[in-house]
């Protein structure tokens, strides 16, 4: 392996690789790792364990907004200076989900053209199910596809594979695209 990309589950996971092949990658063919952390409060030992004191591989890495603090502190503790800005970060090669994975997807393909696939899937009834809770009545399209992606296991990891096969290429969201194109 000549290189990693940290990632915080298996979704990225998912939607990296999905991606790669779309643009007619081989990760595994050019050292190219994609490791799922389980989670960014995991983001400092994985820096260490892959990072100059470790492994010594190239990294990269792709995290939701509201984790930066993990990645910061863990570029801090591998010995990288990661700046007081999020664009610092991405000079390192580590990029922000604006909020998540899941938002950069469905904002990408578009609420309704998800919906769509929502109902190709078979996941119509239980997503206007969701949609009635009280909870859910007076939340935004975009919000109740996101919890309806990650309300059961293996969902999100699902979802983001389908959305990425999705999305036509030219309107991949770009912490996605610049990830992969770090390491390229």
């Amino acid at each position: 392996m000549r290189a990693a990309i940290l990632v915080e589950g298996v979704s990225d996971q998912a939607a990296l690789r999905a991606l790669a092949l779309r643009r007619g990658r081989d990760l595994p063919a050019e050292g190219i790792e994609v490791v799922a952390m389980d989670g960014a409060t995991n983001a400092a030992r994985y820096l260490h364990d892959y990072g100059p004191a470790g492994c010594g591989v190239l990294l990269a890495g792709l995290f939701d907004e509201a984790e930066e603090r993990f990645f910061r502190l863990g570029l801090e503790r591998a010995g990288f200076d990661p700046g007081p800005k999020t664009e610092d970060l991405e000079e390192l090669g580590f990029f922000v989900c604006r909020a998540d994975l899941e938002d950069e997807l469905i904002r990408a393909v578009g609420a309704d053209e998800v919906l769509r696939l929502v109902v190709a899937e078979g996941e119509e009834r239980s997503f206007r199910t969701l949609q009635r809770q009280p909870a859910m009545r007076d939340k935004s399209l975009v919000h109740q596809l996101r919890r309806m992606m990650g309300g059961r296991t293996g969902g999100k990891e699902r979802w983001a594979r389908l959305l990425v096969e999705t999305v036509p290429l030219e309107q991949v969201p770009y912490p996605l695209d610049a990830v992969l194109a770090q390491l390229a």
